[in-house]
């Protein structure tokens, strides 16, 4: 799907651009790959990073809130895949308007210029925390996840589709509770500090997060919110896997932080449709019908929740050692 086509990424020189283009040109052949992004120090390790790709990776300047510039740079682009974003919860509490300018405005702005140079398909990335949100990085994601969503009104039967694929912090990612622990680690810390002994996680790889992506610009009809099923795992069991044996003081949960993350609320289960590998939320909009149901799916229970606290599926100590080792070394 993804050969001699050409795919623009926001926010594309972070941990997701890198692991998207890696993949990306080991199993297809694109026309070009378009990473836009505001940081041009980043831009310039990234293309040292992939030196002999130059024919196909691009670099535009830009930020999402320049809604000129985005046109200009999505012109003659297939799918845009939306990254960028303001993701740190403190940060974003303390500089809300700023927060607000790229998440929402930033995404007003992917979708009219999406719309006005015909791009075919866009993913935009969201965030466990958009679920019922606590905090304004959760509250600015899930306005967000309603504009793409809402975007298909604008761009009729034969224009741009836009879908969205929500999942949490991916293991090993900067801001992540992962190199925390391994930043104490290797300063010879002997305990590792928790926020709260129930506290629970979903783990997601990059290239999971990479497949489910492409997953959706393939099959998505518009509209549809894609959800991975992935294990979950308790957080001192990630303190045991990474420092065996090592004491683990309960500090308190921090604001804006949740026990657990939900990916489907039970408001969503009547919409919601369980395939192999994922789940789909589907659009409650007057232009939606069952024709637009992808094929090859089951409607979840009434009162469905997918979070990571009442998951089927969890992680071991020695599963998240393993993973560790391999979904973090591939990473690096």
């Amino acid at each position: 799907m993804l050969n001699n086509k050409t795919i623009l990424i926001t926010g594309g020189t972070g941990s997701f651009g890198h692991h998207f283009v890696d993949y990306v040109l080991a199993h297809y052949q694109p026309k070009k790959i378009i990473i836009y992004s505001r940081d041009e120090f980043k831009q310039f390790n990234m293309q040292n990073a992939y030196k002999g790709h130059e024919k196909v990776l691009r670099f535009f300047i830009g930020d999402v809130r320049d809604k000129e510039r985005l046109t200009r740079a999505f012109q003659g682009v297939d799918y845009v895949i939306h990254a960028a974003a303001l993701k740190q919860v403190p940060a974003c509490e303390y500089n809300p308007i700023e927060a607000i300018k790229t998440n929402i405005n930033g995404a007003c702005n992917v979708i009219d210029a999406c719309l006005d140079t015909g791009v075919k398909k866009v993913v935009a990335l969201s965030t466990d925390k958009s679920v019922s949100p606590i905090n304004l990085y959760g509250s600015t994601k899930m306005v967000s996840d309603k504009l793409f969503a809402a975007a298909n009104s604008y761009s009729g039967g034969d224009g741009t589709k836009f879908a969205v694929v929500r999942y949490g912090n991916v293991a090993g990612s900067r801001g992540s509770v992962i190199p925390f622990f391994q930043n104490i680690i290797d300063n010879g810390g002997k305990e590792l500090p928790i926020t709260d002994y129930r506290m629970t996680r979903f783990w997601i790889s990059l290239e999971e997060g990479v497949k489910l992506v492409i997953k959706a610009l393939e099959e998505s009809r518009g509209g549809e919110t894609f959800i991975s099923k992935i294990p979950s795992f308790k957080i001192t069991d990630l303190a045991q896997a990474m420092l065996p044996g090592c004491e683990m003081p309960e500090v308190g949960i921090r604001e804006g932080e949740k026990l657990h993350e939900v990916m489907v609320p039970e408001e969503d289960s009547a919409r919601t449709y369980e395939y192999d590998k994922h789940y789909i939320i589907y659009p409650n909009y007057n232009w939606w019908n069952a024709d637009y149901l992808i094929p090859g799916g089951k409607l979840v229970e009434p009162g469905f929740i997918y979070s990571s606290g009442t998951n089927k599926e969890w992680l071991t100590v020695e599963d998240i050692r393993r993973l560790l080792k391999t979904d973090l070394d591939h990473h690096e």
